[in-house]
């Protein structure tokens, strides 16, 4: 019998999230037919489980119950507030009756004589009296008491012959035709409960014929895979490495084979632990009804992207942040009804809350049209709590100021209530983001409403990095974070200035506080800094110096060991194909040290910034690239989706074409100028262009820099592929109309899906 329960306490548990959902829905709109049958159905199939199990506890509970829906849906009861709560009260005491449960393997005991009275009484139409337990404390559970004894009902049977039954019964014989299934009572030992498969979890039970069939996989199971498949990377790393040092092309086609095959493995591995955002929002409509009923606010939420797919160790560490951040928005964001109308808004207040998927990363936003954050009144409270001095808190922008409600213990809470005034929620929020990678951004208007965007990976496990070097040490930097890499030197148009000791970058006309990442390690450095990563984290926009930027790779995260985990620089490490360990570099602990400029230096940025907002607006981010002797070459710098280094002799020649292995699929290789040959030895530089269906390389000499210019096109083209000239910086450059160039790639894999390449795929 232990099997059956643990079985029917996973199932009892994803259909009660269910029911959570669609009973918030339901209230919100009493004439979807469709949201209470379906409630009706979990409820009725609750209660035949626990009849066939004998769980007389929970099954009086479940029939109290659907007897109160089954009034809603006959019409004979007008649906209320109050009554829906009823039914989540009943709801809420049977998670706790499964809790005790799952703890001790029998029902715990306890009385439900006032909570099923109380149902019974909205059933007959009455109003439930005093005693009604709609808002009573659970009951303690009893883990020392034994099991309670019943009579058995006509035809029930006890526990014990029960499962000598089940372990006397014959296999099913598959050939004889299938006895008709009746309707789950609590007597029908058919009865099993089975939540729609459209509202549980991705691991469920084995389906029936109709639809995909699926199973349900421990989660020990799924990371352990994981760990493999991230070992199988590495390993596959280290053979890629050795082969390129020994310039031997033999074992070159089935290394390719290999690496086509593991990021095969790889994607195949993360679909099984990618689940909905959905999943980590089921808690919220109701969160947001019992909120709206203690705090006396009408509340509309609205959530866009459930079907957001994120890995399931991510969604695990996001749902406290949600539910801080509803809270908060609901509390402190939100006006009462009688401040909303003063304010000629509509008296329900709206958080909608929405997911999407953007460069690699999933971005979760949370909006609410409330009053807005307080600005002088966040500046006196930080003073008030010894957050910030006040001296510092007066130079402090809008944005530094907003910030503070990050800070520990910071809350402007007048008083301490259930839902909020303790200063923990938002710090808990950006605690438990930083662990995972990622970023958290605050925007708000006084009087409008507060938006909170967050940014985090898809993934903790295997990631796309670039490998620098710096203090004569190698590091990985997660690209995700990185928006240019731009490379300096003494003729370069980049220059460094230096404001109230905060050493900039002048990066078109805008001035980037620099951060030197040897001497924030501590370290000497042993060359001349060559390149500035420009990163952004949340509101922050930043450069780090670095020596040299080595190459790109995916590379498994592995946790720091105990004595660096205090170091806010360092997120992990990993293990690089030549088999050396290197530190992963923390976006978020860089983004910290950049915050620290002094407030008198981002004043003296905005009053040097030459550009106004309507002359920015027309500024087009181009990169220059060189190829051949003629003309420098520009494109724009948003239809580029990776800048890549290929190994010339990863290049393969299909009869007139070029295709590169690139993240196991083939993709054609195209030239810009008639004649174009690749680089002799060493790496060619590519620019990555993805289309809907299919991606191409872009092959060039040189990338020179990324400038910001006006589109003005001054002379026409004077052949296919440039789109004309302009005056970028002072110099004659082609503009390089990129649709014509996809326009031969899509040839190219029209051909490749005809056979016509080595594996028959082109990049898609």
């Amino acid at each position: 019998m232990d099997d059956l329960i643990a079985d029917f306490l996973v199932e009892a548990h994803e259909g009660l999230e269910v029911i959570d959902v669609e009973l918030v829905r339901f209230e919100a709109r009493p004439e979807d037919r469709a949201a209470l049958d379906k409630i009706f159905r979990l409820v009725h199939t609750l209660k035949g489980a626990c009849g066939f199990l004998g769980l007389g506890r929970l099954e009086a509970i479940a029939h109290a119950g659907e007897t109160l829906l089954g009034r809603f849906r006959d019409g004979r009861l007008e649906v209320s507030s109050q009554a829906v709560t009823a039914v989540l009260s009943a709801i809420d005491r049977i998670k706790m009756i499964l809790d005790g449960l799952g703890d001790l393997g029998r029902e715990p005991e306890g009385d439900d004589t006032a909570l099923i009275q109380a149902l019974e009484a909205f059933s007959d139409g009455a109003a439930p009296s005093e005693q009604s337990p709609v808002a009573a404390e659970p009951e303690p559970l009893a883990a020392d008491v034994a099991a309670p004894e019943r009579t058995l009902r006509p035809g029930e049977v006890s526990l014990e012959e029960l499962e000598a039954a089940f372990l006397a019964a014959e296999g099913p014989v598959f050939d004889a035709p299938a006895p008709p299934v009746e309707t789950p009572s609590a007597a029908s030992p058919a009865a099993t409960f089975e939540p729609d498969q459209t509202d549980s979890a991705p691991e469920a039970l084995v389906s029936e014929s109709l639809g995909p069939q699926t199973i349900r996989v421990g989660v020990d199971v799924l990371e352990d895979m994981m760990t493999l498949v991230s070992e199988l990377v590495l390993t596959r790393n280290q053979l890629l490495q050795l082969n390129r040092g020994r310039g031997d092309e033999t074992f070159t086609p089935p290394l390719q084979r290999l690496s086509s095959i593991t990021g095969e493995l790889q994607d195949s591995v993360m679909k099984t632990r990618m689940q909905p955002i959905g999943q980590a929002w089921k808690k919220l409509p109701r969160l947001v009804r019992d909120l709206s009923g203690e705090l006396g606010k009408p509340i509309e939420l609205v959530m866009e992207g459930e079907a957001t797919e994120l890995d399931r160790q991510v969604l695990e560490q996001i749902r406290d942040p949600l539910t801080h951040m509803v809270r908060n928005s609901a509390d402190h964001g939100l006006e009462g009804p009688e401040a909303r109308r003063a304010a000629g808004k509509p008296e329900a207040g709206l958080i909608h809350l929405s997911a999407y998927h953007e460069g690699g990363a999933i971005v979760i936003r949370l909006r609410d049209d409330g009053r807005g954050l307080d600005t002088a009144r966040i500046r006196e409270k930080a003073i008030e709590k010894g957050i910030v001095g006040r001296a510092e808190a007066e130079t402090m922008t809008e944005a530094q100021v907003h910030r503070l409600i990050f800070a520990p213990g910071f809350s402007t809470a007048a008083v301490v209530t259930n839902v909020s005034g303790r200063g923990v929620g938002m710090d808990v929020v950006r605690s438990n983001i930083e662990q995972i990678g990622g970023q958290i951004e605050l925007q708000s208007t006084l009087g409008q409403g507060c938006v909170v965007t967050v940014k985090i990976p898809l993934t903790l496990a295997i990631v796309s990095a670039l490998i620098i070097r710096a203090a004569g040490e190698r590091f990985a930097v997660p690209q995700a974070s990185v928006q240019e890499l731009v490379k300096v030197s003494a003729d370069s148009d980049h220059r460094f200035e230096e404001i109230e000791h905060v050493r900039m970058l002048r990066l078109r006309e805008q001035l980037i506080p620099l951060i030197d990442l040897s001497e924030e390690l501590g370290r000497e450095r042993r060359h001349e800094a060559k390149f500035v990563l420009i990163m952004r984290v949340g509101a922050h926009r930043f450069g780090v110096l670095v020596e040299e930027v080595i190459d790109t790779e995916e590379i498994v995260v592995k946790p720091l060991a105990s004595v660096l985990r205090t170091i806010p620089v360092f997120s992990g490490a990993t293990l690089l194909g030549d088999g050396s360990v290197v530190l992963i570099i923390d976006p978020n602990g860089l983004s910290d040290r950049a915050g620290d400029m002094p407030a008198r230096a981002q004043k003296a940025i905005d009053e040097a910034a030459v550009w106004t907002e309507a002359e920015a607006a027309e500024l087009v981010s181009l990169l220059i690239v060189r190829v051949g002797a003629g003309a420098l070459k520009a494109v724009e710098l948003s239809r580029i989706t990776r800048l890549e280094q290929v190994p010339v002799a990863t290049i393969q020649s299909i009869g007139d074409r070029a295709a590169v292995d690139y993240r196991g699929k083939l993709m054609p290789v195209l030239t810009i100028e008639e004649g174009q040959r690749f680089v002799e030895s060493g790496s060619q530089p590519l620019l990555v262009v993805q289309g809907m269906l299919y991606a191409m390389g872009l092959a060039v000499d040189q990338i020179v820099d990324v400038v910001g210019a006006k589109l003005d096109i001054e002379l026409t083209a004077s052949r296919p592929g440039v789109r004309g000239v302009a005056l970028v910086n002072g110099r004659a450059t082609e503009l390089l109309d990129l649709d014509h160039f996809m326009l031969l790639a899509l040839a190219e894999h029209a051909k490749g899906a005809t056979g016509g390449d080595a594996d028959g795929r082109i990049a898609a």
